[in-house]
């Protein structure tokens, strides 16, 4: 949270048994702008809900932290709780959607993991890319901010996360041992492709990919093939973080993921700023 919300402000709210122990906390980023207070998601956080203690009494915990939210006062809250949060009724008054994104359960053998792509398509392609492509694992954060830049350009779009943004989040992972940041190189040394995945002992997940405008077929598959080899052994599942988008969707199946379900939770209590939202 101190990376993801530098320069912007940040708080959790907890919750207790009756012996004092937390049994709960939310996270969540809080700002103000036209004197209007919100709470939102941070860049690049996918899921910014509660997190349990396990056997913690559910109900209990969400009067606690529903209260500290209502203190707040906020004429926005938004945020999507994690895949496995699906204890709701406690969160009765805000609007609750479900949303998709897609995830490989089990990645604890690559090779299992990998005859589950799609023949004619992923495998065939990561074969043909392994004959033009080689790893760079030297390539740095910053190197990487600058490529994921340019490819926003090249599709003519601003890239909406900057290169200081994405250099300390990247930075911070690979120093705690989380964060895997691998590129793909063609004969002539030319970067074709990047991608930077963040993970803990539970899940791994894809938070920043770019690619050469001329990058050759395959190039991603490869990237993403690689990666799942180098998680195997420090975390159980992979995240593709998303998408809602079908396109984008079908690619990822291609995979072997599975469609889960999260739950996006939003109160917006103002009518004009409920409006203005639709």
């Amino acid at each position: 949270m101190e990376n993801v919300c530098h320069g912007k402000q940040w708080d959790v709210a907890l919750a207790h048994d009756d012996e004092g122990n937390i049994t709960a906390a939310l996270p969540y980023l809080w700002g103000t702008k036209l004197g209007v207070r919100y709470i939102v998601q941070p860049q690049l956080t996918q899921y910014n809900g509660p997190w349990y203690r396990t056997g913690a009494d559910h109900n209990y915990a969400d009067i606690q932290l529903r209260a500290h939210i209502r203190h707040l006062r906020p004429a926005l809250f938004l945020q999507n709780f994690a895949p496995g949060v699906t204890e709701l009724d406690g969160w009765k008054e805000y609007t609750r959607t479900p949303r998709v994104t897609y995830r490989l359960e089990d990645i604890s053998n690559p090779q299992q993991v990998f005859d589950h792509f799609d023949k004619s398509r992923r495998q065939r392609q990561i074969k043909r890319a392994e004959r033009s492509l080689f790893a760079d694992p030297d390539i740095t954060p910053a190197q990487f901010a600058s490529f994921h830049t340019d490819y926003w350009h090249s599709r003519g779009e601003k890239d909406l996360l900057s290169q200081d943004f994405m250099v300390r989040i990247i930075t911070a992972a690979l120093q705690r041992g989380q964060g895997i940041l691998l590129a793909l190189r063609d004969s002539e040394g030319t970067l074709q492709a990047a991608r930077f995945v963040a993970f803990d002992d539970n899940c791994a997940y894809a938070l920043l990919s770019a690619l050469h405008p001329q990058h050759p077929n395959g190039a991603s598959a490869l990237l993403f093939w690689l990666i799942l080899q180098q998680l195997s052994g420090k975390c159980r599942s992979f995240d593709f973080e998303g998408s809602m988008d079908e396109k984008i969707a079908f690619s990822y199946s291609l995979y072997g993921a599975k469609p889960t379900t999260y739950y996006q939770l939003m109160r917006c209590p103002n009518a004009l700023l409920r409006k203005l939202l639709r």
